[in-house]
């Protein structure tokens, strides 16, 4: 049996022992855990303006950005949106972001409305083409496989700098100007990518630029400055055990803690620059998000590294608080860093 089946049984057959007489457990907004062993996913952000999934379109007429939906990797079905804006010269490069949705590995979309919008809204101001992954969610995909999805997508991606079968790519991408990037689990999926091709090589010689980390998911059993008293008691917390089972460490696994015991040094991210925005109402994770970036900063690493608060706001506030003066701040910033 594969792995991964065998830890879908644990998460279906033996987590719920750990229940107690209630009908279910809920972890808002991610999931409902049924004593019965039933896992459903809450459908909060579906019934909102933000989760309503949308589909792509080849000339939007507001930004001239054109979308379309591919399959990365057929075996598995990851699939990717992608964004190209609108050029003024047919034959021109231009950066490429491939960017991670938030949702605690447990839900979101690439084909959300609220990250359509965003993406295709930063698409547009920073003249980037942007591939936004679907990777496979938990608990019926539990750690490591959202990763894997996001580490073969990278690989795909860099496969095309000497052609490929995504013209977009082959046609329009400057490989020279790679970022990776994501907001809450994304930002994390992109610190573990940027740390990954520290000790490894991408295919022809690509490597990664920037990144690009928005009020990033990092956990830790040990508390941080600013983190609640109740800390483990969040939602945040919580999850991780249904997206990462089979963890002997918990929270304390590298994936999720970057400064847990055996995880690699921080000096080995492999980028020339980084972004980390945090949100000052993002109460349950603001805190780890400056943890993270004064970890990177003590680390030795001689990448140039930024972090930015955004104020009056919440966790990935460009999505949800799409109008308010700090996301225009916001853009601003980011659309500089794609285009340096």
């Amino acid at each position: 049996m594969a792995t991964h089946s065998i830890v879908f049984l644990f998460v279906t057959l033996l987590l719920p022992c750990y229940i107690a007489k209630e009908d279910f457990v809920s972890i808002f907004p991610f999931l409902r855990v049924y004593g019965n062993g039933t896992i459903k996913r809450e459908d909060f952000l579906l019934s909102t303006p933000f989760g309503k999934l949308v589909p792509s379109s080849l000339h939007d007429p507001q930004t001239g950005v054109s979308s379309k939906d591919i399959i990365i990797n057929p075996t598995t079905q990851v699939s990717a949106r992608l964004y190209l804006p609108k050029l003024s010269n047919p034959n021109e490069k231009i950066p490429v972001l491939l960017y991670f949705h938030g949702g605690g590995f447990c839900v979101g979309s690439a084909s959300s409305n609220g990250d359509h919008a965003y993406l295709n809204r930063l698409s547009f101001l920073s003249n980037v083409l942007i591939i936004s992954v679907n990777y496979r969610l938990a608990p019926e995909h539990p750690s490591p496989i959202p990763y894997i999805d996001s580490l073969l997508a990278l690989k795909w991606l860099a496969s095309h700098e000497k052609g490929g079968v995504e013209s977009w790519l082959v046609n329009h991408g400057n490989f020279s100007r790679i970022f990776v990037g994501g907001d809450s689990a994304g930002g994390n999926i992109a610190h573990n990518l940027v740390l990954w091709a520290g000790g490894k090589k991408l295919p022809n010689g690509v490597n990664i630029f920037g990144a690009l980390l928005v009020t990033p998911y990092f956990l830790g059993s040990q508390p941080v400055n600013f983190e609640p008293k109740n800390f483990t008691e969040t939602s945040v917390y919580k999850i991780w055990r249904y997206v990462c089972p089979l963890c002997r460490a918990g929270v304390d696994d590298p994936h999720i803690n970057p400064l847990a015991p055996g995880a690699p040094s921080l000096k080995q991210l492999n980028c020339k620059k980084m972004i980390i925005y945090v949100a000052e109402q993002d109460v349950e994770l603001r805190a780890r998000g400056i943890w993270y970036y004064e970890a990177v900063k003590a680390s030795g690493w001689e990448g140039e590294l930024m972090k930015f608060e955004a104020k009056k706001s919440g966790h990935v506030f460009p999505i949800f608080q799409p109008n308010q003066m700090e996301t225009l701040i916001f853009f601003k910033r980011v659309v500089g860093f794609l285009k340096s």
